[in-house]
C-alpha cells in the first residue's frame, strides 16, 4: 500500500473532473490508475482510495464486522457506499454527480493526502476547517501529549 502524503490545490472543471497532481500521483504505484470515491463519514469531504487500498480496508472491516448484525450490516453498507472511478488519459479523475453535490459549484478544491486515502475538499470548507489553529494544539495536547508522557515515563524505567 502506498502512503499519500501532501496538500495540493486543485481546479475542477465545468463537468467535475480535476487533474490529479504530480506530487500525488508520484506516490502511487504505478497500477493504481484504479480508485474508489466516497464521502467521508467524519468531516464533509470525499475521499478518494486506491482500488488496492480500498480493498484492504474492506478486509478488515469483513473481519471485524458481522454482517448478520443489524447494525454491523448498516455500517458496512455505509462504508461502501462509493463509486469507482479510473484516471483519464489526461490524469484526470471525475467527482461522480451524486458526489459532486458537496463540492457544490466550486472551482477549487483542496486535495489532502491522509496515508492511506486523499480527501477531496471545497477550498473554503478547507480553509475553515483549518481556521481553528488554537484549538488544534489542545487536541494534539489532550490526544497525544499524554502518549508521549506515557511513552517518555516508560523510557526513564
Amino acid at each position: 500500500m502506498a502512503l499519500i502524503l501532501g496538500t495540493e490545490y486543485c481546479k475542477i472543471d465545468s463537468n467535475g473532473r480535476f487533474k490529479l497532481p504530480i506530487a500525488l500521483k508520484r506516490q502511487l504505484q504505478t497500477e493504481d490508475c484504479h480508485f474508489v470515491i466516497r464521502r467521508g463519514f467524519t468531516s464533509e469531504c470525499l475521499e478518494l482510495w486506491t482500488f488496492a487500498s480500498f480493498q484492504e480496508e474492506m478486509e478488515v472491516l469483513q473481519k471485524e464486522l458481522n454482517l448478520y448484525n443489524i447494525e454491523d450490516a448498516k455500517i458496512y453498507r455505509r462504508l461502501t457506499r462509493l463509486n469507482n472511478v479510473d484516471l483519464d488519459s489526461n490524469d484526470r479523475l471525475l467527482i461522480p454527480p451524486e458526489q459532486k453535490s458537496l463540492i457544490g459549484d466550486s472551482k477549487e478544491i483542496v486535495l489532502q493526502g491522509t496515508g492511506k486515502y486523499i480527501e477531496i475538499w471545497e477550498r473554503s470548507a478547507y480553509d475553515k476547517m483549518n481556521d481553528d489553529d488554537a484549538g488544534f494544539a489542545l487536541k494534539v495536547n489532550e490526544r497525544l501529549g499524554k502518549l508521549h508522557e506515557l511513552s517518555s515515563a516508560g523510557d526513564a524505567e
